[in-house]
């Protein structure tokens, strides 16, 4: 068992609590001199939300990947569904179109004189 590292020692200190030996501060002999300490007291800390999001952590990291990544997914998506919506748009135009055209043309008198009829009601609305 000569292979192994000695245990750490562990010391109480005067306040009650445990610290290891080997982490104690090294007490800088005095020189007579007394040391100048400088400090900077500031009523509160800054505030970094900014730089957070920006960073990338927290909540804001996790909007902003979701903007980048479904952003393009969304639009791609409502675009697809726009074409769609137009093309079928088109088709009931160019069906109602024919049906009219063929119903005009086979009804012979009938059609053409409920088709005026149709015209002269629709005057009349507006």
């Amino acid at each position: 068992m000569n292979h192994l590292p000695e245990p750490a020692s562990v010391i109480r200190l005067p306040d009650g609590s445990y610290a290891y030996t080997d982490q104690l501060p090294v007490a800088q002999p005095s020189l007579g001199v007394s040391q100048v300490v400088h400090q900077h007291i500031h009523q509160a800390p800054p505030d970094r939300t900014v730089q957070r999001v920006a960073l990338g952590s927290g909540v804001g990291a996790g909007a902003v990947a979701a903007g980048v990544y479904f952003g393009p997914l969304l639009v791609g998506a409502l675009t697809a569904i726009a074409a769609n919506l137009a093309l079928l748009a088109f088709l009931a135009v160019a069906l109602a179109w024919g049906v009219v055209t063929v119903v005009k043309s086979v009804g012979g008198p009938d059609g053409k004189a409920a088709a005026k009829t149709l015209a002269k009601a629709r005057k009349r609305r507006r």
